[in-house]
């Protein structure tokens, strides 16, 4: 396709910069959605290129638009910049220099890899149609940015988007080649905190007191029933309690006992069933011990649901960009979860994985997204510079 023609080669000349850029990231990476020093190397990136900048007020997004000034529709591109607050345990010599918090989803990645697809459209403007807007996104790790980002006028600032897109790096995928779907594509998240209240007293005296603790176990394992039972095995849902916290000795029987995980699921439908089966559950079997239960719901992300005919169209131009054999259809969604959803709640677009897996390591094997042991193949990344720059390409030419 002519539109594609010598946009990988060009993406690979750009390739080392984009590494050293993706490495001066990682090194100092920040939370949340509070990112100073990430927005200014973001800023410090664009410069020259001619693009509007807008930065955030509420967060330190960066909002940068490309107009052409000729007719044609919007292409909104998002990359994610906040890191996760975890340790880093590679031997990579440009590791974290700061303690506790790890780019180990590959944000680093995809901040670079859009600035970069930013100087390749720059250089291709000739060949571009309408406005491209770069997403430059902090606190996607549960923080909300995308829609904080929206609520400041994201998708007004260029005319509302006609088409969205995004790209998430895994090393879970071989090297370079772009996996998506139509439909659902990631999962919803939302967080429960369970109370069971019973009434305190002497560990020798277990029948003077109300103990929560058995209780609490017992709702532990009719949540795992209940998902098994109740829910349809082809519109899954994932409850997982990770934390469960009670008593402060070995001689007290406490009051309270608290189980506290998270719920993800692939429909709206599911995700409000499970949330009222939970609180039924909770209710029912803290009652039919004499006691009571506290039960609390903290919504999280919806889920992730990609167009199906952009989902389509973006195997199609990831083919003529990056050769045959490259783009795959995704069987199944992907449980963990995104705020990219809000933005594609209200426009037309998908979102895609590109596989970063290293060299010489099997993709079922490589430390996933949210290891202490993550790391990439960066030689991929020029494919992610090029896939950006190729739907905004594409679309503006054919719309």
């Amino acid at each position: 396709m002519d539109t594609f023609t010598g946009l990988l080669a060009d993406a690979e000349l750009l390739l080392p910069a984009a590494i050293a850029f993706r490495r001066d990231l990682h090194q100092h990476p920040e939370l949340g959605n509070d990112l100073p020093r990430t927005q200014a190397k973001v800023i410090e990136g664009l410069e020259g290129l001619g693009l509007t900048i807008i930065k955030g007020k509420a967060l330190s997004s960066v909002t940068a638009v490309l107009d052409t000034g000729r007719p044609g529709p919007t292409v909104l591109l998002r990359g994610d910049m906040d890191a996760l607050p975890m340790p880093e345990d590679t031997s990579e010599p440009f590791k974290s220099t700061v303690e506790g918090v790890m780019h180990a989803c590959g944000h680093d990645a995809h901040t670079s890899m859009l600035v970069h697809a930013a100087k390749l459209l720059v250089a291709r403007r000739d060949d571009l149609n309408g406005r491209v807007v770069f997403m430059f996104q902090p606190g996607e790790e549960g923080h909300g940015g995308a829609e904080i980002m929206i609520e400041e006028g994201l998708l007004e600032v260029a005319g509302t988007p006609d088409l969205a897109f995004a790209i998430h790096v895994t090393p879970s995928i071989p090297n370079k080649v772009i996996g998506t779907r139509g439909g659902t594509i990631m999962a919803s998240s939302d967080e429960i905190t369970i109370d069971i209240v019973g009434r305190g007293g002497h560990a020798s005296q277990p029948h003077a007191a109300l103990d929560p603790i058995p209780i609490a176990c017992e709702l532990v394992l009719a949540i795992q029933s209940m998902v098994t039972r109740k829910i349809n095995a082809f519109d899954p849902a994932v409850v997982t309690i990770a934390h469960v916290t009670a008593g402060t000795t070995s001689n007290v029987i406490p009051e309270r006992a608290q189980i506290h995980g998270t719920i993800r699921t692939v429909s709206a439908f599911t995700r409000e069933y499970v949330r009222g089966e939970l609180e039924r559950l909770a209710h029912g079997i803290a009652s039919a011990h004499g006691a009571t239960a506290e039960f609390d719901v903290e919504l999280g992300y919806p889920v992730t649901v990609n167009d199906h005919t952009v989902a389509d169209w973006s195997r199609q131009v990831a083919t003529g960009v990056l050769g045959e054999g490259f783009a795959l259809e995704m069987p199944t969604p992907v449980m963990g979860a995104e705020d990219f959803s809000y933005v594609l709640e209200k426009v037309p677009g998908a979102m895609v994985f590109l596989g970063l897996c290293p060299d010489g390591v099997n993709f079922f094997e490589a430390a996933p997204n949210h290891s202490n042991r993550m790391v990439i193949n960066e030689s991929g990344m020029a494919a992610g510079i090029a896939l950006y720059a190729g739907v905004a390409l594409a679309k503006s030419q054919t719309a």
